[in-house]
């Protein structure tokens, strides 16, 4: 990983010199624009409405128009801001982490120690383990101020960006301002729904499958060209039934949960049989083979 930007966290007088690195990345394969007449590339050009121009990033500078003027902003102009040349991540408070709204996460940064001694960084750490609250913390990147919550995640300080206030949508929803009654018996047979699923998550369990189905049509492509035929390669697709809107709820629920139940019990009968000890087996062979020979000879007599 190569670090994306230098600083350092400050709370009080304390100061923590960090590097900052972009936490996730995108796995998607790298597609790109063609001619479907004749597969030429598509390519995007940045053209001067002035003078027609095809204009290199290098000579672009931004823009505001309110409407009657309009003011060019350059790099250096950008570049200038107080906010934009401060290396500061300052800790503005400490807050309970359950006050953290998921739905306020944004990118996630590691930051790794950047001095001689991490003591600080370390100290840091265990210090939001132990009070288990989050650092709401501001800085800059990129041209934007930022807000993120600062947390532990193993060893490390993990910086997750949060969204402002104004950039999450208020949910009005008329339809959920009317009064529902759910009767005892349906939160029981939902609930018996949920313990049917219920499990410890595991992250790796779970692939991309589009992403996966998608790498195995380019390879089967890039092999056989454009006369594939994707029912070989992926099977006779059934259409499946998206249903329409459940009317009796009650019977939705319990055939649900002795679904899911019966998914469970065959699954966990499949482990056994493939769990059973080769001794098991070979006994059961050899108890069944003299049985056959006794019956044989009935037979002959």
């Amino acid at each position: 990983m190569r670090a994306i930007w230098k600083g350092a966290l400050t709370f009080g007088l304390v100061n923590v010199p960090v590097k900052v690195y972009a936490a996730t990345e995108d796995h998607d394969v790298s597609l790109h624009q063609v001619h479907n007449k004749d597969g030429g590339r598509i390519r995007y050009q940045r053209i001067c409405e002035i003078d027609g121009e095809v204009v290199p990033y290098s000579d672009i500078d931004k823009a505001y128009d309110d409407g009657e003027k309009t003011v060019v902003l350059t790099k250096d102009d950008l570049d200038s801001l107080p906010a934009e040349r401060s290396r500061e991540i300052d800790v503005v408070e400490f807050v309970p982490s359950e006050q953290i709204d998921l739905l306020t996460l944004d990118r996630a940064y590691y930051l790794e120690p950047d001095s001689m001694s991490p003591k600080a960084y370390v100290l840091l750490r265990r210090t939001l383990e132990q009070t288990d609250r989050t650092a709401i913390v501001r800085f800059s990147l990129r041209q934007k101020t930022r807000l993120a919550a600062l947390r532990v995640r193993g060893d490390v300080l993990v910086l997750q960006t949060l969204l402002w206030a104004d950039e999450v949508r208020e949910a009005a929803f008329p339809a959920l301002d009317e009064p529902v009654r759910i009767s005892a018996k349906e939160l029981e047979l939902s609930a018996s729904l949920v313990e049917s699923f219920a499990s410890d998550f595991d992250p790796e369990a779970f692939t991309d499958e589009y992403q996966d189905e998608l790498r195995t049509l380019i390879e089967a492509k890039l092999e056989k060209g454009d006369a594939l035929d994707t029912s070989e390669t992926f099977g006779e697709q059934e259409e499946q039934e998206t249903g329409g809107e459940v009317i009796d709820l009650m019977a939705a629920l319990r055939a649900s949960v002795e679904k899911s139940r019966a998914a469970r019990e065959g699954a966990t009968a499949k482990a056994d049989k493939k769990d059973a000890p080769a001794s098991a087996k070979s006994e059961v062979e050899a108890s069944s083979k003299p049985a056959a020979k006794k019956t044989a000879k009935k037979k002959a007599s």
